[in-house]
């Protein structure tokens, strides 16, 4: 290991780490009631009393970005458990029917991707009132075709593997074949594409929210406050629209730099040849 990826790996590994500290104890130690108003300390800059400053209702940034990167996390890591999971079953499934049924199901993946994520999940989330679960439903529905596609590929490559034949020869069935040889093979990929879901689950929740149809206006999410806050931007009160960016753009690329060291480490061949 290199010395700049032995940095990259730690600094994602502290960041990830302050991240999942801060959105599990910070709302333990400092309850905030999110409907809560304070006019006479709106737009204050940031100080020692308020690090990140105030909002246009005098709601504490700081906070507020804890909160609303706790509910970003929560969405993204369900929904793309939630996603890697459709993805596995159905990329197995028509790896293992083969033929036709392959096609079909490959044919139906096709279709769905020819539509853009953010629209479908829009019409989705526009089905139920505005809260977490509808967001969570929206993306794991729109986001488990690449997974599905990986697993397809790997299982298919599986399949023609001597140990593979010789379990089959042997006289195991499908079942047995597919629970000891396949599944534990795939694991590894399907658990990279898991991860690599989440930054982007986490942009799909923030970007539902700023167009008012992810979380309530009143709760605490990074779309939601960054739509709040255009107006003061606009202003000059740069910080209410600041600080929720950041706390956006940091843990994902965190979380995508953990993803590509494990991505390296399951591909060593891949890596080897994109150093050549």
């Amino acid at each position: 290991m290199n010395a700049t990826r032995t940095v990259r790996v730690y600094t994602s590994v502290g960041l990830v780490a302050a991240v999942v500290l801060a959105v599990v104890f910070v709302p333990l130690l400092f309850p905030v009631d999110e409907q809560a108003v304070d006019m006479a300390h709106k737009l204050q800059a940031p100080s020692l009393a308020h690090p990140f400053g105030t909002d246009d209702v005098g709601r504490d940034v700081l906070l507020r970005c804890v909160y609303g990167l706790r509910v970003s996390l929560l969405v993204g890591v369900v929904a793309a458990l939630a996603s890697t999971v459709i993805g596995t079953a159905v990329g197995a499934a028509s790896a293992a029917a083969g033929g036709r049924g392959d096609r079909l199901v490959m044919r139906v993946v096709d279709v769905f991707s020819s539509v853009p994520h953010l629209l479908l999940g829009i019409f989705i989330v526009a089905m139920f009132r505005p809260g977490v679960w509808p967001v969570v439903v929206s993306v794991g529905l729109t986001h488990w075709l690449s997974t599905a596609r990986i697993v397809r590929a790997e299982v298919l490559s599986l399949r023609s593997r001597p140990y593979v034949d010789a379990a089959i020869s042997g006289g195991a069935s499908r079942l047995r074949v597919a629970v000891r040889h396949l599944t534990p093979a795939v694991l590894p990929q399907a658990g990279l594409a898991a991860v690599l879901m989440v930054p982007h689950a986490i942009w799909h929740e923030s970007a539902l929210s700023f167009l008012g149809l992810g979380l309530p206006t009143h709760r605490a999410s990074l779309g939601n406050m960054i739509q709040d806050a255009r107006g003061t931007l606009l202003a000059g009160d740069w910080w209410p629209t600041l600080f929720p960016g950041l706390f956006l753009i940091v843990p994902t690329l965190a979380i995508a730099g953990l993803a590509g060291v494990w991505r390296e480490r399951i591909n060593p061949r891949r890596r080897s040849e994109l150093m050549l």
